[in-house]
């Protein structure tokens, strides 16, 4: 089978390579082990600034460079229709080499693929939709016009849409689907002990939608209420410099620590040591940092966005937040006093994460491609 990916992930040439964001190509490593050949229809950036990339994994694959664009300003808008011709020319040759082709959406390069996977009804074809796909969530315009392509059967042919969450009164090729990180030989028997000191963990980019300060706000109110807490905070991002300078600020540097981007193997130890995991984020897909947390017992504390009041069973076993210092510091202060409900929200998660193997995952993709 020929498998052809079309995707916004920024790629950079590592030796005779192609490196991306690791967690995205992990996952789609587990796809290519079910084709004979593969194409990525991609930008690239030999300055690509990530630090957690690796390297695609196939006896065959080709990397088929485009044109970064973009439309949030009318400059780039008008440079974008410059460089749209040899664009959608390189998704129609990909598009047509390919027996299957798979989208990575929401984004540029997603909108340009669910137009023009249209003209290409008899092959095919899987979307990945690693975005919020909560009906009632405000998103861009061009976030909608994809949902809106994709999930409508009479204009998107033998197609399968991939997405988080259960969610009413959809059409008939939307398929709710998971992302894993651990598999059957990662599982623990151990329950947590819910005594002080609490760890604390956040697991994100350290931007602006994910509000990693709010993370140490949070940990920073407990601790001054009499609470013996620590937070780590793992990730790389542009607040970076704003939060150690936060951190010095507030003189908290000996319970709040920046460790920066990990591999997952460090990421481990970590949830198996913590307590808590933070994302008040404002915007998510399936947040991998809760599921990863959640498989090792360690009870998430989330904001009520997209699947994530699902993924924590609606309270039943995970802290859901508002975003609202006050009103959330109410509500962990509460909690961290009822140790029996700790443990039980504890076991309730990892139970639930426990089923999203990459075992569970691999078999899951073999039925689509």
């Amino acid at each position: 089978m020929k498998f052809v990916v079309i995707t916004h992930v920024v790629h950079k040439k590592v030796g005779s390579n192609f490196q991306a964001y690791a967690p995205y190509v992990l996952e789609m490593n587990r796809w290519f082990n079910y084709v004979d050949a593969v194409k990525i229809v991609a930008p690239a950036n030999i300055n690509h600034a990530s630090k957690i990339t690796t390297a695609y994994h196939h006896k065959q694959l080709d990397f088929v460079e485009v044109p970064q664009f973009s439309l949030l300003s009318l400059r780039s808008a008008f440079i974008t229709l410059l460089k749209l011709p040899i664009i959608i020319y390189t998704i129609c040759k990909s598009m047509k080499w390919a027996d299957h082709i798979h989208l990575r959406c929401p984004g540029n390069m997603g909108l340009l693929g669910s137009i023009i996977q249209v003209f290409f009804p008899s092959k095919a074809k899987t979307v990945k939709y690693a975005g919020n796909w909560d009906p009632n969530s405000k998103q861009p315009w061009t976030y909608k016009l994809q949902k809106w392509i994709v999930s409508n059967p009479k204009i998107s042919k033998n197609i399968q849409v991939l997405v988080y969450g259960e969610w009413l009164n959809q059409s008939k090729n939307i398929r709710p689907f998971f992302t894993a990180s651990f598999g059957e030989n990662d599982k623990i028997q151990n329950i947590k002990k819910y005594n002080q000191p609490f760890h604390f963990v956040f697991v994100g980019s350290l931007v602006v939608g994910k509000r990693p300060l709010f993370a140490i706000k949070l940990v920073e109110s407990l601790r001054n209420r009499g609470f013996d807490v620590d937070l780590s905070i793992y990730g790389e991002g542009e607040l970076k410099e704003s939060l150690q300078d936060y951190i010095s600020e507030q003189n908290i540097q000996n319970y709040v620590i920046l460790k920066g981007g990990r591999p997952l193997s460090e990421l481990k130890k970590a949830y198996q040591k913590a307590h808590f995991s933070i994302l008040p984020s404002k915007s998510e897909g399936w947040p991998k940092a809760v599921a990863e947390a959640m498989f090792f017992g360690c009870i998430p504390i989330a904001t009520k966005i997209s699947c994530v009041p699902w993924m924590l069973g609606f309270g039943e076993r995970g802290i859901l937040i508002e975003g609202n210092l006050q009103r959330d510091i109410e509500t962990l202060e509460t909690l961290l006093g009822d140790k029996s409900q700790l443990v039980k929200m504890s076991r309730n998660a990892q139970d639930w994460s426990e089923a999203y193997t990459v075992e569970f995952f691999e078999q899951e993709i073999a039925k689509l491609v």
